[in-house]
Formats: structure tokens, sequence, C-alpha cells
């Protein structure tokens, strides 16, 4: 069931979510913004008790299957990762040597100025399409973490997912990854439908 852009009937429920980079300008190039990028994720599977049952960093967007705890919806966690991860993406640009500074920057300010945002620089899009996934459909679920997996593979960065490792395509191997996953038990699923007659 697709959803409203960024609007979440359900902000408890299982999402699979995109967020990308305005411009498409390509950050996560780098291990420096990548590990902002997984640190965060850390930082609100511990603290703010989201799920997160896949991810896959490429170049310029992440995708994310994820459940938010009861108390703090979807929306707001959407709203304060891109906040804390541009804050420090742009601190990052800063102390880096960066060669793209300048041009990374410009696209940043761009964009911000043409949202109208009161921030200087707008890093991620404002929009993400957050879609439904219903446990009740393995089929569709297996889907979505097929598709999150296979992105380096499409692209020609690895051969197999699970040797991409910014992603959860290890964890579904039996290989921990960075982010802290909660591995969806596809097997079962599939077992409980049967013995339900779905």
């Amino acid at each position: 069931m697709k959803q409203e852009k960024n609007s979440v009937t359900n902000q408890h429920a299982c999402h699979y979510i995109t967020f990308n980079t305005v411009d498409w300008v390509d950050i996560f190039v780098r291990p420096v913004y990548k590990y902002i990028v997984v640190d965060t994720l850390n930082d609100f599977i511990a603290v703010r008790g989201l799920t997160i049952h896949a991810w896959c960093l490429m170049s310029n967007h992440l995708h994310l299957l994820l459940q938010a705890k009861d108390g703090i919806g979807l929306s707001m966690i959407e709203r304060d990762f891109k906040r804390i991860t541009s804050t420090a993406i742009l601190e990052a640009i800063e102390m880096e040597p960066e060669l793209r500074r300048h041009w990374m920057l410009s696209r940043f300010e761009h964009s911000s100025v043409s949202l109208k945002k009161l921030e200087k620089y707008q890093v991620w899009q404002s929009c993400s399409n957050p879609e439904f996934l219903d446990f009740r459909q393995p089929m569709k679920v297996r889907d979505h973490l097929n598709y999150v997996h296979e992105n380096p593979v499409r692209d020609r960065i690895v051969r197999l997912p699970e040797e991409y490792v910014f992603s959860s395509a290890g964890d579904y191997n039996g290989r921990k990854g960075l982010v802290n996953v909660k591995v969806i038990d596809m097997e079962g699923l599939i077992r409980g439908l049967m013995r339900n007659g779905g």
C-alpha cells in the first residue's frame, strides 16, 4: 500500500523508506560521511528504540526498512535523523581535506534557497515516500529486502549483496554488520502465514 508523500498513517508499523541527498550529490563516497550515518542509526536504535530491519547506504541515498517505537513516530525519527546527520556532515565537510567542499556546499545552499528553508544548507531531499510493509504479506517484505540489499550489485560495486559493508545484507547471511539490525525471520513469517491459511 503506497502512502502519500510524507504521510504515514501508522507511525509505528514497518515501513520502507528512502532518504535521498539533494541534487543526488554523491556525499557518501568517503568513510567519514558514511560512518556519520552508521553512528546515527545505531544511536537511534540505542536511545530512541528505533528498530531497523534492513539498510543500505549508497553514494547519494539511504534505503531503510524500519519501525518506530510507540511514542516516537516515524515522522519525528525522519526529521531528527536528517537534522542530526546534516549538521555532522556539514561539520565534517569543513574539517576534512575535501576537494569537492565548495561544490557540495554550493549545491546544498542552492537547494535550501530553492526550497525557502531557514537553514543555510539543505543536505537531504524533503520527501521520503514511506511505504507500509505488512508482515502478513511476507513475499512483499522479501521483495523489499532483496531490493534494498541488491542495490550495490545493480551498481556493480560488488558481486554479492553480503560483500557490501554498508548494508545489512551480511546480517541476513549470518555475519554481524555495522548497524544493530533486527533480522526479519522470513521463513517464520511464511510458515506463520501458511499455518493461518494465508
